[in-house]
């Protein structure tokens, strides 16, 4: 397809900036295709037309990294390489983020509403549900165990779909960069009211506060999920090509398991005991 011939997956590990203007396109493209088709259920489908964009990179790139578990016996050297494809996706995320949070806060407001109507659902219900979190250590527990939900999503789309975990975290991307953009909105109309005019610096203020704000304790929690869903990828293409027999890809697989979960019980308590402190 068009889509995938812009960007060679063979290379693009090694300049991760490439896939953070791939995650870009795509979603832009994806956006205005299910806004002008399908308006109705604009939200949703604009993540499937991204996830449909980046899933023949997502595979060969997984397909490489099961490949490296039977070529190298030292634990260390596959955690390096599988350093540099996490490095790859989080720009992925980035880039198809800041193409929405650009999306939602420049674009007619009826056209953002039909577009992020579901997103915008889906932060009232999660503020709903963490509220009444006095005691932070109950709080802590509480964001961990939904946390930990969207991990173990995570590691079952990408073992039954190699690439699945990719919808959730695009589905995430679009959560988070709808709280963004409402975010960088309300500052700015803070400015305005004070003010009386939104400047460029304002624009850049607000924008700086927002992606902090999420992404402090955010870009951690991405990073678990797509640790948890590689080692999901990596098991998945293993029995695919009968290798699961190999001792050394599910040793492998199991250690990314746990270095996701590591990751999420930081991110957990930076959400609770750092983030309020700076941004709230």
């Amino acid at each position: 397809m068009v889509l995938e011939s812009l960007f060679n997956p063979f290379v693009i590990k090694k300049r991760p900036w490439e896939i953070f203007m791939a995650g870009f396109l795509y979603s832009i493209v994806g956006l205005l295709l299910s806004y002008l088709v399908f308006r109705e259920i604009a939200g949703i489908l604009m993540v499937f037309l991204i996830v449909m964009a980046t899933i023949p990179i997502l595979y060969t790139t997984i397909k490489n990294e099961e490949e490296l578990d039977l070529k190298y016996d030292q634990e260390w050297v596959l955690l390096k390489e599988h350093t540099k494809v996490l490095i790859f996706l989080m720009f992925l995320f980035l880039g198809i983020t800041f193409a929405l949070v650009l999306s939602y806060v420049f674009l007619p407001e009826a056209m953002v509403h039909s577009i992020f109507f579901l997103q915008e659902k889906a932060i009232l219900n999660v503020n709903n549900n963490v509220q009444g979190g006095a005691v932070q250590f109950n709080f802590f527990v509480k964001i961990f165990i939904n946390n930990l939900k969207v991990l173990f999503f995570c590691l079952i789309f990408s073992l039954l779909y190699g690439t699945g975990s990719i919808f959730i975290l695009t589905w995430n991307a679009s959560v988070i960069a709808t709280a963004m953009g409402n975010l960088i909105k309300l500052e700015l109309s803070k400015t305005a009211s004070l003010v009386g005019f939104a400047s460029i610096s304002s624009y850049f203020s607000a924008a700086t506060f927002s992606f902090f704000r999420y992404m402090t304790h955010g870009l951690l929690e991405i990073a678990a999920y797509f640790v948890a869903g590689l080692a999901g990828g990596i098991i998945s293409i293993a029995l695919i090509k009968h290798n699961l027999q190999n001792n050394r890809v599910l040793a492998d697989a199991l250690d990314l398991i746990l270095i996701s979960l590591g990751i999420l019980i930081v991110a957990a308590w930076v959400e609770v005991y750092i983030t309020p402190r700076f941004f709230m």
